[in-house]
């Protein structure tokens, strides 16, 4: 059952027909249907291009987290370039999380150096470091720093959404990953997640949702574009890459 921080997504306005944005199938698609999450779990997934990213952006910002990412308090920004899409969302919600977090692995740095800034700076209160496992995410690797926030700061009850997290995992990491995000979810915790990993994507009873040119479909993990051509690719790598790669 969906613990329902968000329940459902619409499109309140229509994007200027100017804009990048008008142009992206997710877009289109709101335009004329809202989004009904329907799982505790809710993978998008779909090419390059199709929107996953920008649409993960505007649900966490409309939600009320940074845009670089981390929680709700983090108000930091490096480099303002998300897009208007935020303000045109309405999201409907049975319940306010206690919890929450915005992840995403290209702006992973950015969290990082301003939880070192704000450790830096006076304070009569515990490290904020302490709540992400006691060691500068910046003396970690990538992978290792994307998996102290969600093993020591995700904290249950929460709203988690994660922005291609694969970015930052190796294959075994990505399988603690769904370990942690079935015990988040056991704990009353939503995840949105945009991906291109079919590991995580056989994420047990996750809602998939494929963005495509024509709109955004539900889909079975094995009927997913990116199940198929990695399934193919492992089980004949030669025969794959002959094909790619012959004159």
């Amino acid at each position: 059952m969906n613990p329902g921080y968000i329940s459902e997504i619409k499109y309140a306005d229509p994007v200027d027909c100017r804009s990048y944005l008008a142009a992206l199938p997710v877009v289109k698609h709101l335009s004329r249907q809202s989004i009904v999450l329907e799982r505790p779990v809710t993978i998008f997934v779909g090419e390059n291009g199709t929107g996953k990213s920008t649409l993960l952006e505007a649900i966490a910002v409309a939600y009320g987290f940074n845009p670089e990412g981390g929680t709700k308090n983090f108000d930091f920004s490096t480099n303002a370039t998300h897009s208007e899409l935020y303000q045109r969302l309405r999201l409907s919600r049975k319940a306010y999380s206690k919890d929450g977090f915005f992840l995403r692995a290209e702006s992973l740095y950015n969290v990082a150096t301003n939880i070192d800034e704000l450790d830096r700076a006076p304070s009569f209160g515990p490290p904020l470091i302490e709540s992400y496992g006691g060691v500068s995410l910046h003396e970690q690797s990538h992978g290792e720093s994307f998996l102290a926030i969600v093993q020591n700061r995700f904290g249950g009850n929460g709203l988690y959404i994660l922005d291609e997290p694969e970015a930052a995992l190796s294959p075994m990491r990505i399988l603690t990953l769904i370990a942690e995000i079935d015990r988040l979810v056991k704990e009353n915790s939503q995840f949105i997640i945009a991906t291109h990993s079919p590991m995580l994507m056989a994420m047990p009873n996750a809602q998939i949702l494929e963005l495509r040119d024509d709109g955004i479909q539900a889909v079975q993990y094995s009927d997913t574009e990116h199940f198929r051509t990695m399934r193919d690719f492992l089980n004949n790598p030669e025969k794959v890459l002959h094909y790619l790669l012959r004159d």
